[in-house]
């Protein structure tokens, strides 16, 4: 099995746990999608609680709601920011659902997807209800509130169309990579920064800047989240080594790698899922140690960018934990 692999060299520490001063705000959150979750149609209940019940990181409502309280906003109005956290999560969670039918994806976070336990009716059926129950809980804000998710949402739909326009396409440069990730992964983050900055009260120009923030912050988790998927082990990552590569998806290893390898280009053009020695081969050339270089510090750029923004915000101690969760992008390992 392969070792671990660090993807920072810099010291450990007592990290700040980004989560800890908002903890009291997550369990709302948490009580809030349970109640989401129930349908009249006891199977849409079902796949949507086996998705979400205790599992994920939750890293969209704990961004969220730390911006919130950064930008100044107080306990008066909590109830607003947990919604739009809660939104904003069944929102990702649709997607989710959604991704793993389009990838025949039979593993999401370490056990069988629900797309590999239902099926593809039910599954399907199960993600458009979750994005109707996000609309739902949006239905109660301002209209820029509303515009602003609509938005994201169209974001993650181009890019999942982009994502598949380009699958298997050695073509794919850093710059598609980057316009595919930017939709799918990071609208979503710089959606939440912005709705919660406005819930906050806070200015216009501090609200971009959060938007920005959030941008910056999705860039890099879904970089990491690329190293992560071909160096695992499967355990950690609670989905198959390789999985983009098998399902031909332009990942940020495969992207830089294949730009002077013609050999890895032609593999990835063929479909390396369907004969083991190519796609073992293909797995090595993109743990090179150079491309993982690489790669980490293009995430390191998005988090080096998002701490910038940072200085936009007032010091206090949720400004230092969104540092230490911006900082958890690139020291995530396996």
């Amino acid at each position: 099995m392969k070792k671990a692999v660090t993807l920072t060299s810099e010291p450990a520490s007592a990290p700040i746990n980004p989560a800890a001063l908002i903890e009291a705000d997550l369990v709302q959150v948490e009580r809030r999608l349970s109640a989401l979750l129930d349908s009249n149609e006891a199977q849409i209940g079902e796949i949507c609680h086996y998705l979400i019940d205790g599992s994920g990181k939750r890293l969209r409502p704990t961004f969220i709601l730390l911006v919130y309280r950064a930008c100044g906003g107080g306990d008066a109005s909590v109830r607003d920011p947990i919604d739009a956290a809660a939104a904003l999560e069944l929102i990702h969670s649709a997607t989710l659902l959604h991704d793993d039918i389009i990838d025949s994806g039979l593993l999401r976070r370490g056990r069988p997807s629900a797309y590999a336990r239902y099926g593809f009716g039910p599954t399907l059926v199960a993600g458009d209800y979750l994005f109707c129950r996000a609309f739902e809980i949006c239905g109660r804000f301002d209209e820029p509130l509303v515009l602003t998710a609509a938005r994201a949402c169209i974001q993650l739909t181009e890019g999942e169309a982009m994502e598949g326009r380009m699958r298997h396409n050695p073509a794919t440069s850093l710059d598609d990579y980057l316009a595919i990730i930017t939709r799918k992964t990071a609208s979503l983050f710089a959606a939440g920064g912005k709705v919660a900055a406005d819930l906050a009260g806070a200015p216009p120009l501090l609200g971009e800047a959060m938007r920005q923030l959030g941008d910056a912050v999705g860039l890099a988790f879904q970089m990491i989240d690329d190293l992560l998927d071909i160096l695992g082990p499967e355990e950690k990552i609670g989905k198959p080594v390789g999985s983009d590569l098998r399902a031909g998806i332009p990942s940020l290893p495969m992207v830089l790698a294949a730009e002077h390898n013609p050999d890895l280009r032609k593999m990835f053009q063929n479909g390396a899922a369907h004969d083991d020695t190519m796609f073992h081969r293909a797995l090595d050339i993109l743990r090179a140690p150079d491309i993982i270089a690489r790669a980490r510090e293009l995430a390191a750029a998005q988090v080096a960018r998002a701490r910038e923004i940072m200085t936009a915000l007032p010091s206090s101690p949720y400004c230092e934990s969104l540092y230490a969760l911006i900082d958890e992008q690139v020291r995530r390992e396996v």
